[in-house]
């Protein structure tokens, strides 16, 4: 019979889930309309979580959000102003997207290791697995989300390749849906109709169902990152992974 634990990490990924919602609304085009600082009102906003998430959180951890900060803002550049895959409201990359894609990454590593959902992980994994398929489904269908879709399968495939990450990219993935949908809404950033505005026969929608499958390339980054400065320690973490995954 399963018990109910406390949840121990709330004050970690609470701060970080809340920071994206009122973020992307101050940076949005409704309250553009009454100043010109709202961007730099959620830089300031979202560097702060940053901090406090930094703060509470392990050395590894700490590690992977500082790495992933240049990572993001590498990607970021190349994505959107290099290669025209998406277009933020002033045309630039804000200080707070980099800084967020670290809080999102370990806002989910932390919810992930809930002993509620840890209780639970089977059961959580075959729900969002079918909620992503259907999700990504009905956006094919009804938006015409070709881009999107295809992401959805090269995460499926990735989950075959790479099943110990199921639990944690399931999640990430409905992080990323989460945010994609409120950022577009708010109109922070705009994805084209087809993909890269470049390529007719792939339409995609604004945004796309299935583009929370790029953080794999992310978290793969920032684990080549870890690995290279703290070999011994990469392989004591994965001997704990494979361990903590067996359970």
């Amino acid at each position: 019979m399963l018990t109910t634990p406390k949840l121990k990490f709330t004050h970690i990924y609470i701060p970080g889930i809340i920071v994206i919602g009122l973020g992307l609304f101050i940076d949005s085009l409704y309250v553009a309309q009454f100043t010109d600082h709202g961007q730099n009102i959620t830089n300031a906003l979202v560097l702060a979580v940053f901090l406090w998430i930094l703060w509470k959180s392990s050395k590894v951890t700490r590690f992977l959000m500082l790495a992933g900060v240049p990572i993001a803002f590498v990607g970021e550049v190349t994505l959107s102003i290099g290669l025209g895959m998406y277009t933020y409201r002033l045309e630039n990359v804000p200080h707070y997207v980099p800084l967020g894609h670290a809080i999102v990454y370990a806002s989910i590593y932390y919810i992930s290791k809930e002993p509620w959902v840890r209780q639970r992980q089977q059961s959580i994994i075959k729900i969002l697995y079918g909620i992503m398929f259907l999700y990504s489904l009905l956006w094919l269908i009804f938006a015409q989300d070709v881009f999107g879709f295809l992401c959805m399968v090269i995460a499926m495939l990735l989950f075959r390749r790479f099943p110990d990450t199921k639990l944690f990219f399931l999640m990430m993935f409905f992080m990323v849906v989460y945010l994609e949908l409120i950022g577009t809404y708010y109109g922070c950033w705009v994805w084209p109709p087809i993909w890269f505005d470049v390529f007719t026969w792939i339409p995609s929608a604004n945004p796309p169902s299935g583009i929370g499958a790029a953080y794999f390339l992310f978290d793969a980054s920032c684990l080549v990152a870890y690995k290279i400065f703290n070999l011994q320690k990469w392989q004591r973490l994965r001997r704990f992974q494979s361990r903590r995954y067996a359970q």
